[in-house]
């Protein structure tokens, strides 16, 4: 879901812009005959109904297009077509096709984008919809549930999910004689790990912190009991003593020297020095599953564990959600298909193909044992505690000022304490704009 080898600057800017077994008893999320049943009655004059579904990661795309033709297969008069457009263009293309009211029939959304379409009236509500069928949207993480939950408004059923942990080296670990991390771990521990890892005179370090919000300093700040953004999302939460002291915890990594700086990971990223052996940990999401299984350092040599400790004992959750265009041709059928992507089958095919985490709870097995080198039950098991990533209306306008006045903290051109308060007071005039 992102690239990690561009710049810290355009990483977090993009971050902004920027994420299945068996169902358990009650759960009332759709099987595969109930959707072909319920599609069928919805075009019941049996015409053929054509249906673009918009996504952007061509990592997923043959679970997407699998998941399609299985739609397919049981709903004879509806067909599905998969359109892919890379991240980079993937907004603009969408802004540009509600302008002239020809957004794909069903598309992927996510947390900084999904206040804006669903207040400027570009995606069709689903409340009526999920109530007349059934679907129990307690069957998804509430945290993700919130995300895509709009003036009381439901506007895409989740998707998959991602986590964040803590991705360690095995064999430094063992060198070093230092235990593994694990649910005991808290900042202190953390602190105390990455110290006994540095070896200066060896060009490695203990922990990688990186300005980054949804992989850094977005879970610090939760652990810490701050807030980036208020839940009625009119208030910033930068000014906070407790969001300032969660950012001096990870600026006091580079300080130390336990951390690359801001500009060493610019020009060598934090993946890069950790898939080289430069690097003992860094927090990161389960996105890198797939890259980290297929390094050829880091396949049999790393593994990841539940985020260290703070106050509190969580993380943030985000991840996508599927919506239907509100200008749709085909409502009823649309919302079909969003409704078995939500469901059983679906979430089967992506977690059996490593694609995501499925959304759907208790269908996560299939992700959990792709790759039984890593501990992939943490990035599920963090979900339960999880708060959502911080969104507002205009969620990139102040991620650009986040940006800003997180690489000048990093960097040490200006303190944490006023970089935090500058950028509270900016984002405090913008969001009392939205």
């Amino acid at each position: 879901m992102k690239k990690k080898l561009l710049s810290i600057s355009m990483v977090a800017a993009l971050m902004a812009l920027a994420g299945c077994s068996g169902q358990s008893a009650g759960n009332t999320a759709p099987t595969t005959d109930n959707n072909a049943q319920a599609g069928n009655q919805s075009a019941a004059s049996g015409e053929k109904v054509d249906l673009t579904y918009a996504v952007w990661d061509k990592n997923q795309l043959p679970a997407m297009e699998e998941i399609a033709k299985k739609f397919n297969e049981s709903h004879g008069n509806i067909n599905v077509k998969v359109e892919l457009t890379p991240y980079k263009q993937y907004f603009t293309k969408m802004d540009a096709a509600a302008q002239g009211d020809s957004l794909p029939d069903v598309f992927w959304m996510n947390g900084p984008n999904i206040v804006k379409y669903a207040s400027n009236d570009m995606l069709l509500p689903l409340d009526d919809q999920i109530k007349a069928d059934g679907v129990d949207l307690n069957n998804y993480p509430k945290a993700l549930v919130d995300i895509y939950t709009v003036d009381g408004k439901t506007y895409g059923l989740p998707k998959d999910f991602d986590t964040i942990g803590l991705w360690y080296n095995k064999k430094m670990f063992d060198d070093a004689k230092i235990p593994y991390p694990d649910a005991s771990w808290d900042w202190a521990k953390l602190k105390e790990a990455a110290a006994k890892l540095t070896d200066k005179n060896k060009g490695v370090w203990g922990f990688a912190s990186r300005p980054w919000g949804q992989e850094n300093f977005y879970n610090v700040i939760a652990q810490n009991g701050g807030f980036v953004i208020s839940d009625d999302k009119k208030t910033s939460g930068y000014d906070k003593p407790e969001t300032i002291q969660a950012l001096n915890f990870l600026v006091d990594f580079i300080k130390d020297g336990t951390s690359p700086t801001a500009q060493q990971m610019d020009e060598t990223s934090a993946p890069q020095l950790f898939e080289s052996g430069k690097l003992a940990m860094l927090y990161d999401g389960a996105w890198m599953v797939s890259e980290f299984a297929q390094n050829d350092y880091t396949k049999d040599k790393v593994n990841v564990a539940v985020l260290p400790k703070g106050k509190e004992n969580t993380s943030v959750i985000h991840g996508l959600a599927n919506v239907v265009a509100a200008k749709t041709k085909h409502p009823k059928e649309a919302w079909e298909f969003v409704k078995y992507l939500g469901g059983k089958d679906a979430a089967e095919i992506q977690a059996s193909k490593g694609a995501a985490i499925p959304a759907l709870n208790g269908t996560q097995d299939a992700f959990i044992k792709s790759n039984p080198n890593f501990d992939l039950k943490i990035f599920v098991d963090q979900a339960a505690t999880a708060k959502p990533y911080p969104i507002s209306k205009n969620t990139s306008k102040w991620v650009q000022a986040e940006t800003e006045y997180m690489t000048k903290a990093w960097s040490g051109e200006i303190t944490v304490d006023a970089a935090a308060k500058e950028l509270a007071q900016k984002m405090n005039e913008m969001l009392s704009q939205e």
